[in-house]
Formats: C-alpha cells, sequence, structure tokens
C-alpha cells in the first residue's frame, strides 16, 4: 500500500499563546521557533502581525528554515476590497512562506459575528485565497467551528470548505474550536466534506474540551485528513489543542497509521520526542507533567513487584512501545508494593552497581518498607530514594554534616504600622572538620532555613549556585495539628537543567522540611561530583 504524506502544522506560537498565564516574548518565539524545527514539524504558525506588536516583529523576518513559516489572520471584511484592507494587507506583507486565514463556517456565527450575509462571507473566503495566491502565498483557510456549523447547518458548512478550496486553497482545515465534538462525528463528517474536497487538501484543528483532541485527530486522519495542527505539549485556550508530542509518537509507531501515513520526522526526530517536550516546560517555567503519554517521567514507570520481575524478563510485557524510541527511560518505582526485581531494576536505572546477591539489597528493601510504613513515598522522591540506597550500600561521601539548625518566626508591627512576619534561621554545618554557621532572613521558616543552609558551604559552595527550589509540597498523613507530615520539594539546577525530588517525613513540618532540603543539597553535590 502506497502511504500518502501527512503534514504537521503546529500552531504554538499562535493558539498555543492563548493558554491563561503564558505571554511569550519576541526572543522566547524565537527560541521555539527553533525547538520546533529541532522536532521536524512542516508548518509553524508564528502569531498574528498586526495584532500586537510582538507578532508584528516577529514577523519582521522569516524564522524558519525548515518548517513553512505561516502568518495568521482573518479574511477580508465584508463590503471592503482586498487592496482597501489594512489587516489583510498585513498578512500578505509579513515574512511568511504562508498565510492561514481564518474564515466562520458557522451561519450562526457569520450572522452573530461578522455581521454579514452568508454570500458575503463566502465572498470574503474566495477573494481572500485569490490574494494570497496571487502574491506568491500558500493560502490556508481555517473553517472555525465547522463541526457546529455542519451539525446546525450542512450545506453552508459545505459551501464554505468548496468556495476555499475552489479559490485555490492548499488547505482547508476543520476546525472544532468549541471542542465539543467527538470521534465518531468527527470520521463521518470529515467522509461528507471529502466528496468535495480531497483529503490530500484538508487538515484538523482540534480542541481539547472533553479530553479527545487527540482522538479526534487521529480519527480524522483515518477518516482521510492528511494535515493535523496542534501544540506542544497540548497547550492552547480553555482545555488545550490537540497534543503533537502524543501524535506524532501515535502516528509513527501504531498501526494503522503507520500503514497510511507518513511523516517528514525520522526515528532520529522521534527519539529527540521527549528532550524537546521537557526543554519547551523549562521555557514555560513549569514543571513537565510527569504522566503525559510517551514522554513522562511517569509514563514507563512500573510499580508492583510481580510487575517489575516480569518487566526486567521481557519489557514488552508491561510496554506498549520501547520507552528508547521516544527518548524516554524505564523506571521500576521502589515502594511499600517492591520486590527484589523493582529495587534492582531502580538502582540499574539510577546507574548504581551492584551484585544481586549482596545481602545488604535485603536489608535496602527492608528498610525501604519501614519508612514507607512511617508515611515517606519514594516512587515520588527518586534522589532521596537514590542517597539512601547509595548511603546502605557505602557509596555516598559525606559532604557536610549538620550540626544543629534553629528557627525564629516573629509577627510584628513594622516602623510604619505595617503587619509583618519574618523568620530567621541559624545553620550549623561541618565541612571538613570546620564548624561553619550561618544565619538568614525569609518570608518564612523553609526559606529562611533554606538560604542559611547554602548560605556558605566552603569549598562546595560553587556546585550549588544554580540549585533552586521549584515546588514545595506538604501532606499532613494521620490529621490534626500534632499530625505527622510529608514534605515533597522539587529541586532544579539552571546549569544542567535537571531537576530531582526529595522527601521528608516528621511530627514537625520545619524538620521534615529540613530533611528534604539536606536530601537536596547532598544530591546537587553527588551529581555535581560524578560529573
Amino acid at each position: 500500500m502506497t502511504r500518502e504524506k501527512l503534514y504537521l502544522f503546529d500552531t504554538t506560537l499562535r493558539d498555543g499563546a492563548q493558554t491563561s498565564g503564558i505571554d511569550f516574548s519576541v526572543v522566547e518565539k524565537i527560541a521555539i521557533a527553533e525547538l520546533l524545527e529541532r522536532l521536524g514539524v512542516d508548518y509553524v504558525e508564528g502569531g498574528y502581525p498586526g495584532a500586537n506588536p510582538t507578532d508584528t516583529e516577529f514577523f519582521s523576518q522569516k524564522r524558519t528554515t525548515k518548517a513553512r513559516f505561516t502568518a495568521f489572520g482573518m479574511t477580508k471584511r465584508a463590503g471592503r476590497s482586498v487592496s482597501n484592507d489594512p489587516g489583510l494587507q498585513l498578512l500578505l506583507e509579513a515574512k511568511a512562506d504562508a498565510n492561514c486565514f481564518v474564515a466562520k463556517s458557522w451561519d450562526y456565527h457569520v450572522e452573530v459575528a461578522l455581521g454579514c450575509t452568508n454570500e458575503e462571507n463566502l465572498d470574503s473566503i474566495r477573494d481572500t485565497v485569490q490574494a494570497a495566491v496571487a502574491a506568491g502565498r500558500e493560502a490556508l483557510i481555517d473553517c472555525e467551528h465547522f463541526f457546529d456549523g455542519f451539525k446546525a447547518n450542512p450545506d453552508y458548512a459545505l459551501a464554505c470548505a468548496r468556495t476555499a478550496y475552489e479559490a485555490g486553497a492548499r488547505w482547508v482545515v476543520l476546525c472544532d474550536t468549541n471542542g465539543g465534538t467527538l470521534p465518531g462525528e468527527v470520521k463521518e463528517i470529515v467522509a461528507r466534506v471529502r466528496e468535495i474536497v480531497p483529503g490530500t487538501h484538508l487538515g484538523i484543528h482540534a480542541h481539547d474540551d472533553t479530553g479527545q483532541a487527540v482522538a479526534n485527530s487521529l480519527a480524522a486522519v483515518e477518516a482521510g485528513v492528511r494535515q493535523i495542527q496542534g501544540t506542544l505539549n497540548g497547550i492552547g485556550e480553555r482545555c488545550g489543542n490537540a497534543n503533537l508530542v502524543s501524535l506524532i509518537p501515535t502516528l509513527m509507531l501504531k498501526a494503522p497509521y503507520t500503514d497510511l501515513v507518513e511523516l517528514s520526522l525520522t526515528p532520529a526526530h522521534l527519539r529527540d520526542l521527549t528532550a524537546i517536550s521537557r526543554a519547551f516546560d523549562e521555557m514555560l517555567n513549569r514543571a513537565p507533567n510527569r504522566h503525559a503519554p510517551y514522554v513522562g517521567e511517569s509514563a514507563f514507570a512500573t510499580k508492583a513487584g510481580i510487575h517489575a520481575s516480569a518487566l526486567l524478563k521481557d519489557p514488552k510485557t508491561y510496554e506498549h512501545v520501547e520507552p528508547e524510541l521516544v527518548g524516554n527511560k524505564r523506571k521500576v518505582l521502589v515502594s511499600d508494593q517492591a520486590g527484589k526485581s523493582n529495587l534492582l531494576g531502580e538502582l540499574a536505572r539510577l546507574g548504581v552497581e551492584v551484585d544481586k546477591a549482596d545481602p545488604k539489597l535485603d536489608a535496602l528493601l527492608v528498610e525501604v518498607k519501614e519508612r514507607e510504613a512511617k508515611g515517606y513515598a519514594y516512587e515520588a522522591a527518586d534522589a532521596s530514594f537514590e542517597l539512601l540506597a547509595r548511603r546502605m550500600l557505602g557509596k555516598v561521601p559525606r559532604f557536610f554534616d549538620v550540626k544543629s539548625f534553629r528557627v525564629m518566626v516573629e509577627r510584628r508591627f513594622n516602623a510604619i504600622g505595617e503587619l509583618v512576619t519574618m523568620s530567621e534561621a541559624v545553620v550549623k554545618v561541618d565541612v571538613d572538620g570546620e564548624t561553619r554557621m550561618s544565619v538568614c532572613e525569609g518570608n518564612g521558616p523553609v526559606n529562611a532555613l533554606d538560604g542559611a543552609l547554602r548560605k556558605d558551604l566552603g569549598k562546595y559552595q560553587s556546585a550549588i549556585e544554580g540549585l533552586e527550589l521549584v515546588d514545595y509540597k506538604v501532606r499532613i498523613l494521620d490529621g490534626g495539628t500534632g499530625a505527622v507530615t510529608r514534605v515533597l520539594i522539587e529541586s532544579h539546577d539552571r546549569a544542567t537543567h535537571r531537576r530531582w525530588f526529595t522527601i521528608g517525613v516528621s511530627s514537625n513540618i520545619i524538620d521534615a522540611s529540613f530533611q528534604a532540603l539536606v536530601d537536596s543539597l547532598t544530591y546537587a553535590l553527588l551529581k555535581a561530583e560524578v560529573a
């Protein structure tokens, strides 16, 4: 069977920019465009020139070398000529290879949003596409609200698609703008559209409001569309867009898609997928989703002992694809459900060499289970587990010893009568036989402790300069103000972009936090020494 080419259209920099809390600068857009080029997508939609200064500046020059650089905008306004529509002229003047125009395809929106007749809207679609083609641009029409429009008035929705295609549009993209269409509906409606527009000219743009944007995109491919629009890590307005990071490996590794279509991406691109996904999250300054399909840290993690035993004998028993194909790693979690297989698998992943007959392994397994019974959760804190394992196997240097710490919290009125709360921490550590005492103020006791602990570690100071705490989670395990508390800290090294989790458990929340802080610094020093 001859496979047809399937094109990937990335709209991270345009539709993804509508994500709540995300606001890209020009510099960030340039960096993300480079990341998308590295991924190997066919189209990069950079934004809406003329809509804001950032996008206008971004389109002052071409930003891609391989992908087709695409400018987004609206079709011409009804009642105006192409030459008398400033917005359209800006799009045609932008330094881009292609123009993607959004067009209403639901007659309800034509009336309410545009305030024109259905025929005037069709004229706008036709004139806009012809103008773009005449300017030497590849023209795309995003048929906004297409599926809802089809369900309300199929004849008019089809007329919009037909008009765009006959005017010369390279792609007619069917948009599930409200995100409420289901996969079965997508397949049925795409089949109807293919009666007037060839599948090689059809695209799908799915939103994730029912959690089915990826499923809808795959259903559209099965029905014949040959372009998918989506974003990195599924960012986008409301619940997000179709996640290209999930779609790409499915299309490249799973039947029937491997028999139907081929992508521009190579196996080398696919092996870079996990790194690209996580690098993008770094750019957004957010923690990667540990449970993301294919690329998440837990995507190939196994917890139960009987599963781990089978997995280590033959990975296919509990893995749908090899994690290495997408640049990820297998992970066998260590918890109170763990057996020796889990332990050996996790130690191997962490690079800890140990003989499986070593009696220390049994002692380590007992220690892990006893600690988990007290409230530790090592499946969520692999850095603390690695330190525990290495200590029991005798393989962790003593970088420093904490002699004592003290925290004071003061709530008072300042000189201008404002009520303020300040914390002060004092930490004494021993480094190479020399006791060092550091004092630090913070906006809370943990912040003050963190500052004091890392303030003066002597010869190790340079190794922790890039260390920052990016998340702090507290969980009360058995109720009440005197309850046992579990603290989970996520740390990040700006120099290496490494992230790790450490844990502390105590009936005293400050003590639990300090345990996790000490583990975090020790782990950073251990990795710095290895490097």
